[in-house]
């Protein structure tokens, strides 16, 4: 992380885009047999080895990846920052409180969807978000909305007082040509806005090894969590040289 905490907020310490890595198609592939492999815990070594900044990790309501245990034994063994994904759920909430990740991240949670599809609705659900934020904040956790880049969320969230905005990037990563580079200005614009609330500026969902690029040069950016691409490549050059390759990327 890059977030120095400070009265619920952060102070830029580094310029250069921080790569949180999502490791949960590992426990995809290994949650297909119920088995013991490949292990999320040796994918979050290798990652760390290949120069990943922090993991990411969702823990779904239906347990259809990342199971409770991973996250104790990230918290434990990882020796980079972990970032737990998570509804706002008390359940989820209580494992987030006895866990104590470095960041948790709020997102929205539909149990029909492959992946998350969109961002929070934190305007929508503000008391609610302002009394979750309040309690992992008082128990020294940052926390972390991931919203699209609409200006009324963006609101909301530094309402609710979270510390840091995540852009959901799909509409930037799912276009091409000039409609991309529309996406990435209302991303930079979304930033822009972010940052004059006092929060930390993230961004992922969808971002890939050619798509990366403008997203990690936009200002006041500072983590990026990308999983999928980065997953899908270790399956030909090993996980280590996948973030390795990212890395080279974004910096």
């Amino acid at each position: 992380m890059i977030a120095d905490r400070f009265n619920g907020g952060f102070k830029k310490v580094d310029a250069m885009a921080k790569l949180g890595v999502n490791i949960d198609h590992v426990a995809t592939v290994r949650q297909a047999r119920r088995g013991a492999e490949p292990d999320p815990i040796w994918a979050a070594v290798e990652a760390q080895l290949g120069g990943a900044d922090g993991i990411t990790v969702h823990l779904r309501e239906d347990r259809r990846h990342i199971q409770d245990r991973d996250v104790e034994l990230l918290k434990q063994m990882v020796q980079i920052p972990l970032n737990l994904e998570m509804a706002a759920t008390p359940e989820i909430i209580a494992v987030a409180l006895r866990i104590k990740p470095t960041m948790a991240m709020f997102v929205p949670e539909k149990r029909t969807e492959v992946t998350t599809e969109g961002g929070l609705d934190v305007a929508g659900q503000l008391p609610m978000m302002t009394e979750a934020v309040k309690r992992l904040k008082d128990a020294g956790i940052l926390t972390s909305a991931f919203i699209d880049a609409d200006e009324r969320q963006i609101d909301a969230a530094a309402r609710a007082g979270f510390g840091v905005c995540e852009i959901h990037t799909g509409p930037y990563s799912y276009s091409t040509g000039a409609a991309q580079e529309d996406q990435l200005a209302i991303v930079r614009d979304a930033g822009t806005l972010i940052l004059r609330h006092h929060m930390q500026f993230n961004a992922g969902h969808g971002l890939n090894y050619v798509n990366v690029s403008p997203i990690a040069r936009l200002p006041g950016i500072a983590e990026l969590h990308i999983g999928h691409s980065i997953v899908s490549r270790a399956i030909f050059t090993g996980l280590r040289e996948a973030v390795r390759e990212m890395k080279r990327l974004i910096t």
